[in-house]
């Protein structure tokens, strides 16, 4: 899997990640079943071999990890045959580049193919999967597509800021830092069921995201996801 003269350029993350890409065990690629919309994502794309005919690479991921062990593993398929597996995040070599996979508490965070010049081309998502459902409705549907976006972020902010303020405190309270800067006391007093609502609103905004491949450190990271 790994293509000679090329890794000499890698970062040891890189290499590192490419390392543990093991082969495949060639089993045909299952089709996707609509319950599947949620714990499975299936992405593809087709890349010329050798200037013969294009082959389809397609990478699957089930988020419920698998049976046996409950990892989460990305697996490659060449043509609808399994060529080789990896724990995530994950970085498979296919001719012209790499195929890098990624993701986050909620779902996909990445699937982009990475030429050997730099450039980056996402996978096409399953039109059945939950990433294929949201792309088409932002096809069909970009003005409301546009809205849901921005109302992801606004429920991505306020859980970050509500995260952000109630973390301050107890820190705060460190008696070195209550020594040196004193303590802090949240402004914010919300009830029970209004904390969980926001939570479980930037949930859902961190979900939407996830189904675009859309990751921000702070936004999705800083919701808990």
């Amino acid at each position: 899997m790994i293509r000679e003269g090329v890794t000499m350029g890698l970062s040891w993350n890189d290499r590192r990640l490419e390392r543990r890409v093991k082969p495949g065990d060639g089993k045909p690629l299952k089709p996707f079943r609509w319950w599947q919309m949620t714990r499975r994502s299936l992405l593809s794309i087709a890349l010329p071999v050798g200037g013969g005919p294009s082959v389809t690479y397609t990478v699957e991921v089930k988020h419920g990890g698998d049976p046996e062990s409950g990892v989460v593993r990305a697996r490659l398929y060449r043509d609808g045959l399994c060529e080789a597996e990896s724990k995530l995040p994950a970085r498979f070599p296919v001719p012209g580049g790499t195929i890098e996979v990624r993701r986050s508490e909620v779902g996909m965070r990445r699937c982009h193919f990475v030429a050997d010049d730099g450039s980056e081309t996402r996978l096409v998502p399953d039109p059945r999967s939950a990433e294929g459902r949201r792309m088409n409705f932002a096809r069909e549907h970009p003005g409301a597509s546009a809205l849901v976006g921005a109302v992801s972020v606004v429920l991505l902010l306020i859980g970050v800021g509500l995260n952000l303020l109630q973390a301050a405190q107890p820190i705060s309270e460190i008696p070195a830092i209550a020594e040196s800067l004193g303590t802090f006391e949240s402004p914010l007093r919300l009830p029970v069921w209004l904390n969980v609502t926001l939570g479980f609103g930037a949930a859902l905004g961190a979900t939407e995201r996830a189904m675009r491949m859309r990751y921000h450190w702070l936004l999705d990271g800083g919701a808990g996801t």
